[in-house]
C-alpha cells in the first residue's frame, strides 16, 4: 500500500517533549516510510536534534511531514518542564482540529506526562476526555487491542480514570446503554465486523455470586445487557472477570467489555505491552495512541521500541479502511 491510497495524512502528535514521544514517533516514521503519508506534529527542532541523537538522517522520509510547534522551552530528556505543558495541549489541539477539518485522515497520539499537564492549571484527565471535549463529542469509549492483527486480545472500559472507590457508582444502565452502542457501532463501521460478540464483565469479584458480593450485576448490568440485546447488539455476561481472561474464553469473542481501567488493561497489556494500541471509539475521527507512558528513564538513550507507536499508525489505516 503507497501514500497515494490517502486523501490526507495520518497526524502523529509527538508527545510530553522530555519524554519517548519525539524518538518512537521519529522511528515509526522511518519504519513506515513509503507505506502511509505522515505528518508530525511538535517541535521541528526537537525532531531534528533528536533524529541526530538517534544517528537517523536529518531529512524525514518522503511522505513525511513536520507541523512545526516550538516548545515554550529548551527540552532536556528525562526533565519534565511545567512550561511546555501548554506546547503539550497545543499539538492536541493541532491534531483534532485539522482532523475534524479533513486536513489529516486521522490522529495517533505519543504519550503526554498528565501530571505536568495539570500542574500548569489545565484541567486534563487524558487525551481520551480532551478530544471529547474539544470535538463536543458527549460519550466516548477506550479500547485497547493487544496489536493490529485481526485477532488482537480487544478490550473496552465502561469507565476509564476514576479513583477505583468512585467507579461502583459511576456504573449506571445509561452509562451501559451508551458505551455498549457505541463499541456495538464502531467494531462494525470502523473494523468491519459485522456482528461484534461482546463480552462483558460484572463489576465485582465472581460477578457478584449472584448477589453475596454486591448487587451491581443484578441491578444494573444485566439488564443493562437485556436492553442492548434487544437493540440488537450481541453482547453477552456479566461475566466473572478473572475467567473472561482465559485465552479458551476470550478468542470467542471481538472484544472484552471491562467496568473499570485496572479490571482489564493488566491482562491485556501482559498479552501485547509495546506493541498494543488504545483507541477512542465514538469520536467523530479516527484516533488511536501508544499503549506506554512517557518513559522519562530512558528518555534520550536511543532505546525506547517505537512497536506500539508503529501499531497505533497501522491500526488507524485499517479504521480508515486501508491495509499497510
Amino acid at each position: 500500500m503507497t501514500d497515494t491510497a490517502f486523501a490526507a495524512p495520518i497526524a502523529v502528535t509527538t508527545g510530553e517533549p522530555a519524554g519517548i514521544g519525539p524518538e518512537v514517533s521519529l522511528k515509526a516514521a522511518h519504519r513506515l516510510a513509503g507505506k502511509v503519508p505522515l505528518a508530525l506534529i511538535g517541535s521541528r527542532s526537537l525532531l531534528e536534534e533528536t533524529a541526530q541523537r538517534l544517528g537517523l538522517p536529518a531529512e524525514l522520509p518522503a511522505g513525511v511531514t513536520v507541523v512545526d510547534i516550538p516548545t515554550a522551552v529548551a527540552v532536556e530528556p528525562g526533565k519534565l518542564d511545567v512550561r511546555n505543558a501548554g506546547y503539550v495541549l497545543e499539538t492536541l489541539r493541532t491534531a483534532a482540529e485539522g482532523a475534524m477539518q479533513g486536513r489529516f485522515a486521522a490522529v495517533a497520539t505519543a504519550p503526554v506526562q498528565k501530571s505536568i499537564i495539570t500542574e500548569a492549571g489545565h484541567p486534563f484527565t487524558g487525551h481520551t476526555e480532551f478530544f471529547a471535549e474539544l470535538s463536543h463529542t458527549e460519550k466516548v469509549v477506550m479500547m485497547l487491542t493487544s496489536s493490529a492483527a485481526d485477532d488482537a486480545l480487544r478490550v473496552a472500559l465502561a469507565t476509564t480514570h476514576l479513583p477505583l472507590r468512585a467507579v461502583p457508582d459511576a456504573i449506571t444502565g445509561e452509562l451501559l446503554d451508551k458505551t455498549l452502542a457505541i463499541v456495538d457501532r464502531d467494531l462494525r463501521t470502523r473494523f468491519g465486523i459485522e456482528q461484534p460478540k461482546i463480552a462483558v464483565t460484572g463489576l465485582n469479584p465472581h460477578a457478584g455470586e449472584s448477589g453475596h458480593m454486591g448487587s451491581e450485576e443484578i441491578e444494573i448490568i444485566a439488564p443493562a445487557l437485556e436492553r442492548a440485546r434487544a437493540a440488537g447488539i450481541d453482547a453477552s455476561g456479566p461475566w466473572p472477570a478473572d475467567t473472561l481472561f482465559v485465552k479458551t474464553h476470550a478468542d470467542r469473542f471481538d472484544v472484552l467489555f471491562c467496568m473499570y481501567h485496572d479490571q482489564g488493561l493488566p491482562a491485556l497489556k501482559r498479552e501485547g505491552f509495546g506493541g498494543g494500541v488504545n483507541v477512542t471509539l465514538g469520536m467523530p475521527w479516527v484516533r488511536t495512541s501508544v499503549d506506554h507512558g512517557t518513559a522519562l528513564d530512558i528518555a534520550g538513550k536511543n532505546c525506547a521500541d517505537a512497536g506500539s507507536m508503529v501499531a497505533a499508525v497501522e491500526l488507524a489505516a485499517v479504521m480508515l479502511g486501508r491495509r499497510i
